[in-house]
């Protein structure tokens, strides 16, 4: 396991989060997540919000609040995937962070923001 280092936490940034452990139907594990809390909290808190990422279906890809992600070199991703808006968490990132893979692009950082939205009834 990685320690933080130098790692600071931005938005958009795609990492490596232990999310264990978990309770119910929680998305656990090691995964790549998305920050996706303001980059002003992100410098004074230990706690973020992420976005997980999980492989991809067509079953998930069909939620109107999920987000498809193509692998790239930009955000380090391995395989076809997508960011579960739905299971957005809090995270405390000294404790759970594990390796930075890279970052997400701004067109897609907006279809984020477009299901939090929805799922936070925001709009």
């Amino acid at each position: 396991m990685s320690g933080v280092g130098n790692f600071r936490p931005k938005r958009g940034i795609i990492a490596d989060f232990n999310l264990d452990p978990t309770k119910g139907s929680e998305t656990g594990k090691i995964r790549p997540c998305i920050i996706v809390s303001n980059d002003i909290y992100n410098q004074k808190l230990s706690v973020i919000q992420v976005v997980p990422i999980t492989q991809w279906s067509e079953k998930k890809a069909r939620i109107i609040t999920n987000v498809l992600l193509n692998p790239t070199k930009e955000n380090g991703l391995g395989k076809k995937s997508i960011a579960d808006c739905l299971q957005t968490c809090p995270i405390d990132y000294p404790k759970r962070y594990i390796s930075q893979r890279g970052q997400l692009n701004e067109q897609l950082l907006l279809k984020i923001d477009e299901a939090l939205k929805i799922i936070f009834v925001l709009e």
